[in-house]
């Protein structure tokens, strides 16, 4: 049993910052895979970045390179979403996933590899 939980959500301005965390707890030893999601009221759930416990490489998704980083701090099995100069349009309930393989940015942006996710949190960006 692995379990996520996501935190740092909101309601913030445009323009500004915001830094979600994920703590994982439970039967982690297995994971091996972390990556971050939102999915807004009516839209498709999107991929946002993923990030390997082992290695120091990260990616993250196209249309938010340049705004988002994914890091991590594997000693205290958290995983951070860093979310700059936010937009009206990246209000949506974000996620974080753990899967058990070890996917690299080829395969870590499909959602069916992902087994365990978290609860969510809202982040709400006024305009």
């Amino acid at each position: 049993q692995v379990q996520l939980r996501e935190s740092g959500g909101g309601l913030v301005q445009a323009g500004t910052s915001l830094r979600l965390s994920c703590l994982q707890s439970g039967r982690a030893e297995s994971t091996n895979t972390m990556a971050w999601f939102r999915q807004a009221p009516g839209k498709d759930r999107e991929f946002l970045g993923c990030i390997t416990w082992t290695g120091n490489s990260a990616h993250s998704a196209e249309s938010v390179k340049g705004r988002f980083t994914v890091s991590k701090d594997a000693a205290k099995k958290t995983v951070y979403l860093q979310m700059n100069n936010l937009k009206f349009e990246d209000t949506a309930v974000y996620y974080c996933a753990a899967a058990r393989g070890y996917y690299n940015e080829r395969w870590c942006s499909d959602a069916d590899l992902f087994g365990s996710w978290g609860q969510g949190t809202q982040v709400t960006v006024s305009s």
